[in-house]
């Protein structure tokens, strides 16, 4: 995969357009150069994940001036009072209120486009500060910086409701974007969270109701924010709409709707990776904990945090990174957590034990705190819940 996407920064640099413009489609077999930001956004995104997967830095220096080419083009074309106005696919394939339909046409289940992008550009500039320090292009880090503060003043002005705590129409989509990327006040963060949890256990049912974009980052923060028991039930649900609803039907691939056994053929891809970024993410950082560290990235350094409170019994994952095999396994008793972990040579670990866990051992022996550091090797730990 590293070779893959690496060979493909160079398809959408090719891609570019002599005034900055990305297209939604790379290589450009099609003529979709619609000013979108979330498609051609992955630009950003994949160089991102080669530094922090793989601790590959180059592909960021190569490509750095042709993503601030970009950034730039947007900013000037359409970066309007500090809110990005251009979107093309909004919250692309939200479940539809009809089984028939391609795209939802209720406008209380899909999110504001400006939304979107403007969250988006902001992420994105977070990501372009880090990438010009990276490059070695420390005033344009700083420029990122500025411009973003400005941007999340305008994009809480336009956007956020603060007598009722909900941003826009409330959809899942539109209170998740503000949270995952850094936009919501702290003082507003539980409340803006508890619309999302209210939404999914409420009219949702524990089923999906986001699209493309939203679902890239819903189990994650579900986890991160405590309630990782409701993802659970969001990945295993076996009721449309839902992951475990396409297995029932007989889908050995992930459609690109989440009712393409039903919808009219005419754009209803049978096999579309992109619905499975955010659960398979999940799978491994969240259920198993084997994350990169972004300050020691590569997996040079792994921040352990498995969610043992998910409503899962048992966890079994390894991961071959660049430094070798990472395990982890847990498993539950009652209370009572055992937990295996292998460190590669030449890497080292953070293991997060949760809040209140007690008689924490290491192979018997007692050890303090709920943060343990550790070299190469395996371990065997046991703790208590509280």
């Amino acid at each position: 995969n590293h070779a893959l996407y690496t060979k493909w920064l160079n398809d959408i640099e090719d891609a570019q357009t002599a005034e900055g413009a990305i297209p939604d489609v790379a290589p450009a077999f099609w003529n979709y150069y619609t000013d979108n930001v979330t498609w051609p956004g992955t630009y950003l995104l994949v160089a991102r994940m080669l530094y922090h997967q793989y601790g590959d830095a180059a592909p960021i220096r190569q490509h750095y001036a042709s993503m601030k080419k970009w950034m730039e083009y947007m900013r000037v074309h359409y970066l309007k009072d500090n809110i990005l106005t251009k979107d093309k696919y909004g919250d692309w394939c939200v479940p539809p209120e009809s089984l028939e339909l391609i795209r939802s046409r209720d406008s209380l289940r899909n999110t504001n486009g400006a939304l979107i992008a403007t969250a988006y550009y902001y992420q994105f500039l977070g990501y372009m500060k880090e990438f010009a320090q990276l490059a070695g292009y420390a005033a344009d880090s700083v420029a990122y910086n500025e411009l973003a503060g400005k941007i999340r003043i305008a994009f809480n002005k336009e956007f956020f409701d603060a007598a009722a705590r909900k941003y826009d129409n409330n959809t899942i989509t539109a209170n998740l974007l503000p949270l995952q990327f850094g936009l919501v006040e702290d003082e507003y963060r539980d409340a803006v969270f508890a619309n999302i949890v209210q939404r999914i256990t409420g009219q949702d049912d524990y089923h999906i109701s986001t699209g493309v974009i939203g679902t890239q980052w819903l189990m994650r923060m579900l986890s991160r924010m405590g309630r990782g028991d409701i993802a659970y039930r969001l990945a295993s649900t076996t009721s449309y709409p839902g992951w475990g609803y396409m297995t029932t039907q007989g889908a050995t691939t992930i459609w690109e709707l989440w009712n393409g056994n039903t919808a009219s053929p005419q754009m209803n891809s049978q096999n579309h990776v992109m619905l499975l970024g955010d659960l398979l993410i999940w799978l491994y950082e969240d259920l198993a904990g084997i994350k990169s560290d972004a300050a020691q990235p590569g997996f040079k350094h792994i921040l352990m945090k498995p969610d043992f409170n998910c409503g899962l019994d048992h966890v079994n994952a390894s991961y071959r990174s660049v430094y070798g095999l990472i395990e982890s396994s847990w498993k539950k008793d009652g209370r009572t957590i055992s937990w295996t972990i292998t460190i590669p040579a030449n890497a080292s670990a953070s293991l997060f034990f949760p809040p209140g866990a007690q008689q924490v051992q290491q192979d018997g022996s007692r050890v303090e705190g709920i943060v343990q550091e550790i070299g190469s090797g395996t371990y065997h730990f046991s703790f208590q819940l509280n």
